[in-house]
This record gives C-alpha cells, structure tokens and sequence, in this order.
C-alpha cells in the first residue's frame, strides 16, 4: 500500500485506500500521511504517529503532534515543544514555547523569553541573535524581524543586504516581496527595488507576472519591471 494513496476522510477521523477505510480505526483527530509514509492521529490516550499500516511507532502520547519534515516531527507535551526522530525519540534537550518544523536542514523556535531564532539539525542556535519572529529558511534565506525592522538573513544567520523594511517575504525565483513606508514593491537579493511603484499589497511573480491591488482596491497584473501588464 503506497502512503500517497492513503487519504484521510473529510471529517478527518479515519483513512481511506482506494475508496475503501483501513486500519478498522476511528479516530478523534487524525492529519494526513506525508513523508516518508507517517501520519498523526489522535485517540482517547493522546496524540502519537502511524504507519501505512495503522501502527503506532512509539508508546509515547502527547499533547498534540504534527507531521514529520527531514525525519523530524514537532510535539508537544505540559512541558513545552520539541522534537522527535522516526522512533520517537527526543532529538534536543531543549524544550520551547513553540517549534516550527525542519526546512533546509534548519528549523525557526522560541524560547520561553519569546524570542525567535534557529536551531540546527542536532538542536543547536546557528547564530547568537534573538529575534522578535523568524520564518523558515528557502533557498538559503529566511525572514527575521528584528529591534530595527525586518531583514533578510543567510544559512549562517548574518545580514543578507543590510536592508531593512516594515514587513518582508521569502525569495521567490530570486525576488521578494517588501514594504518600507510608502508601500508593497518587490526587491532583489540586494534589497533593491525592482521599480518605483508602491502598492497596497503585492504577490510573488508567477512566471514573471505579478497580482498587486492599488491603494483603491483594484487588482492589477505587473511584470518584473513593474509595467502594467493587464488589469483585474
């Protein structure tokens, strides 16, 4: 049985195989399966993972789990966050007040000071600023907004470009959403703007194109030049 063909009802309580339920199990809350062929489920004794098989990997229940990313899972306990390997198994010593999951090997937490940073595969910070949020690590990059703004930083945690904005979205084909005073535009990997437009939102380029809205509400297409292209 191919996990990828195991699909989860719509009230999300039980699996279905090919139109058919497996495992004779009903659950109180259950996600879908995702690699490498896991899934989360939830019965009278807690939250715990599943194989293809409907069995339980571990004998540990928790709070709540979420799927698993690079063979790490993020669970939760009374104590706080962390994560667990495929046999569920503690990863870190460290327990946080929230956990992101694994991307590019790297994975965005808070500590119990509510500050944000990154932690490594072995649960170690690559770096030694605190952050009042940080996303997940694409392309070599993350998000991180600090005391002075938002910024983007590299896989080691220093300055990409020593810009700063008001709010910032990942790389996208090598472009990024960002807003500084006047506006939504898109940037470069040197924080320069593509154009001199500022909108009242903006979308990732889609093959060189672009949905923004105006500050009147209308939607309107833009190419990377910021030359209208079409209109919504």
């Amino acid at each position: 049985m191919n996990w990828q063909e195991i699909k989860l009802s719509e009230n999300g309580t039980f699996f279905n195989f090919q139109g058919n339920k497996v495992f004779d199990k009903t659950f109180i809350n259950a996600l879908k399966f995702h690699t490498p062929g896991f899934a989360p489920v939830q019965d009278k004794d807690g939250w715990y993972h599943i194989n293809i098989n409907g069995e339980a990997l571990y004998k540990e229940r928790y709070k709540r789990t979420f799927g698993f990313y690079f063979n790490k899972a993020a669970v939760i306990t009374d104590e706080g966050w962390f994560h667990i390997d495929d046999k569920g198994l503690r990863l870190c010593k460290e327990t946080y007040v929230w956990i992101g999951n694994y991307q590019e090997d790297k994975c965005s937490v808070r500590d119990f000071n509510n500050n944000y940073f990154h932690i490594d595969p072995f649960g170690k910070r690559i770096y030694s600023e605190n952050y009042f949020y940080a996303g997940d690590y694409k392309d070599g990059y993350a998000c991180v907004k600090g005391t002075d703004g938002w910024k983007h930083i590299d896989n080691r945690g220093a300055d990409l470009n020593n810009k700063r904005f008001e709010d910032l979205g990942i790389f996208h084909k090598g472009y990024a959403i960002a807003k500084d005073l006047t506006g939504w535009f898109h940037i470069d990997k040197n924080g320069v703007g593509l154009y001199s437009q500022r909108f009242h939102s903006v979308e990732p380029f889609y093959n060189g194109v672009s949905l923004v809205t105006n500050d009147n509400g209308t939607k309107a297409l833009i190419n990377e030049s910021g030359k209208l292209v079409g209109n919504i």
